[in-house]
């Protein structure tokens, strides 16, 4: 299990992906996205049963995990904070260059969580 230091120098392990593993996580390092967290799940889990089918299910926890996994590592979340003001910008090759850099955060944290 890999881990970084998150706020207050506290270790925040990466989690297990398992629902209460990744909602316990996302409680230390993004307590705000809990209420978001816990709509996608009961969606997630509604359409597994409508769909007769686990993908709604394994498409939420990877989704998750890889949230987690930007907001528990300094390096992910300051980037990932940097771009996403960068979007916003007038100039359209900032603007640009900061969706290619979201791309590559969320490529990099998906790359952790699978491996």
């Amino acid at each position: 299990m890999n881990a970084e230091v998150g706020p207050g120098g506290k270790v925040i392990p990466r989690p297990e992906q398992t629902p209460e593993a990744l909602r316990s996580a996302l409680a230390v390092v993004a307590p705000g996205l809990l209420e978001k967290m816990q709509t996608t799940k009961d969606e997630g889990f509604a359409k597994a049963v409508e769909w007769q089918s686990l993908s709604p299910v394994q498409s939420w926890v990877l989704i998750w995990a890889k949230e987690i996994e930007i907001a528990r590592r300094r390096d992910l979340s300051a980037r990932y904070a940097r771009a996403e003001q960068a979007l916003e910008h007038d100039d359209p090759v900032i603007a640009q260059k900061a969706f290619r850099e979201l791309s590559a955060i969320i490529e990099e944290a998906l790359r952790a969580v699978r491996a």
